[in-house]
C-alpha cells in the first residue's frame, strides 16, 4: 500500500501541457484527493488523456498501490479546454511544456499574469534553469523549477531548484505541497544545468557511449550491468551508502584505497575532479551524522534483507 502524507483537500492544482509527465503529475495529485485541472492545447490530446490516466490508476490499483479506487482518484480531475480555467483557484501550477527555451519563457510569462499571485509557478523542465525560463517574469519570485522523475507516481523523488531571484515562501510552499502529495523533495542549495537527476544520469550514459564506442562491450551487457548490479543495489541505498557501507572504516577508508583508481578512470576521460581530503572529510561527517559507525553493521544487515525482497519480488513478478 503507497503511504501518503496527510490530505489537504483544499489544495488545488493547475497542470499546463498534457504530456506523459503532466499526466503523471495529475495522477500524484488527485490520488491524495486534491482538485487537478489539467489543459494541453492540442484538442486531440485532451480527448485521450482521460483514458490514459485511468488506464494508469488501473494499474496501480492492481499493485495495491492506491489508498481508494481508481474512479475515486479520477473524480477529482477535471481536463479543461483553456489556460484559464486551469488556473483558477491554484495554488501550485505545473509547467509541463516541451524542452524549449522560448516556448517556456513565453508560457511561464502568460502563467504569471493569470495565476493568483499567492500560486507557486513549477517548470517541470529537465535540464534549463529557473534564471533562464523565468528571469524576465514580472512576478519572478514565485518561480522554480520542480523537476521529477519520470513517471513520478512511481518515482518519488523531484528536484525543487529556485533561481537566486525565488522567494523562500515559494520554495517551502512547493516542497510542502509536494511532500503532502507523497513525493520526496530534494532542494538544491544552487542552480545549475541538468540539476542533480540528469547530471548523475549523464555521467553513467556518458561512460556507457564511450565503452560501446571503444568496444569494451555490448548495449545489452551495459544494461546488465546496471540491472543486475549497480541499479539494483542503488534501489535501496544510493553511491555514497554504497560504499560506506562496503569498506570497513567508511567513506574515507574507500577513498584512501580505490580514489586514485577512479581518479586514473576520469584521466583517461579527461576529466579533474580530485577527491581531496578536504572533500573526503566532509563527505565522511554527513555520512556519520547519517549513520553513526557503531550502526553499520546493522545496515548492512539491513540493506541485504532489502535486496533479498527485491530479488524474491523479481523471481515472483510477471
Amino acid at each position: 500500500m503507497l503511504v501518503t502524507h496527510e490530505k489537504p483537500a483544499t489544495t488545488q492544482i493547475a497542470i499546463v501541457g498534457g504530456g506523459s509527465i503532466g499526466a503523471a503529475f495529475a495522477i500524484v495529485h488527485a490520488r491524495v484527493g486534491r482538485t487537478v485541472r489539467l489543459f494541453d492545447p492540442d484538442p486531440a490530446r485532451r480527448s485521450v488523456l482521460r483514458d490514459e490516466i485511468a488506464g494508469s490508476l488501473t494499474e496501480l490499483a492492481a499493485f495495491d498501490l492506491l489508498e481508494t479506487d481508481a474512479d475515486e482518484v479520477l473524480s477529482h480531475l477535471e481536463i479543461v479546454d483553456s489556460p484559464a480555467r486551469a488556473l483558477a483557484g491554484a495554488d501550485l501550477v505545473h509547467e509541463c511544456a516541451p524542452e524549449d527555451l522560448e516556448l517556456k519563457r513565453r508560457l511561464v510569462g502568460e502563467l504569471d499574469a493569470a495565476a493568483v499571485r499567492s500560486a507557486v509557478i513549477a517548470s517541470a523542465s529537465s535540464a534549463m534553469t529557473a534564471s533562464e525560463i523565468a528571469g524576465s517574469v514580472a512576478g519572478r519570485e514565485r518561480c522554480l523549477v520542480a523537476h521529477p522523475g519520470n513517471p513520478p507516481f512511481l518515482l518519488p523523488v523531484i528536484e525543487i531548484v529556485p533561481a537566486p531571484f525565488t522567494s523562500p515562501r515559494a520554495v517551502e510552499s512547493a516542497s510542502s505541497i509536494l511532500s503532502a502529495a507523497g513525493l520526496s523533495p530534494v532542494r538544491l542549495h544552487k542552480e545549475l544545468k541538468g540539476f542533480v537527476f540528469n547530471r548523475l544520469q549523464g555521467a553513467v550514459l556518458r561512460e556507457a557511449y564511450c565503452l560501446v564506442r571503444d568496444g569494451v562491450v555490448d548495449v545489452d551487457d551495459v544494461d546488465r550491468v546496471v540491472r543486475d548490479g549497480l541499479g539494483l543495489r542503488w534501489a535501496v541505498v544510493g553511491p555514497f551508502e554504497t560504499i560506506d557501507l562496503n569498506t570497513r572504516g567508511g567513506i574515507e577508508r574507500h577513498a584512501e584505497l580505490l580514489g586514485p583508481a577512479y581518479a586514473a578512470m576520469g584521466a583517461e576521460r579527461g576529466q579533474h575532479d580530485p577527491w581531496t581530503p578536504e572533500l573526503v572529510a566532509s563527505v565522511a561527517a554527513q555520512r556519520r551524522v547519517l549513520l553513526p559507525a557503531k550502526d553499520r553493521d546493522a545496515r548492512v544487515r539491513w540493506r541485504d534483507r532489502q535486496l533479498m525482497r527485491l530479488l524474491a519480488a523479481r523471481t515472483s513478478g510477471s
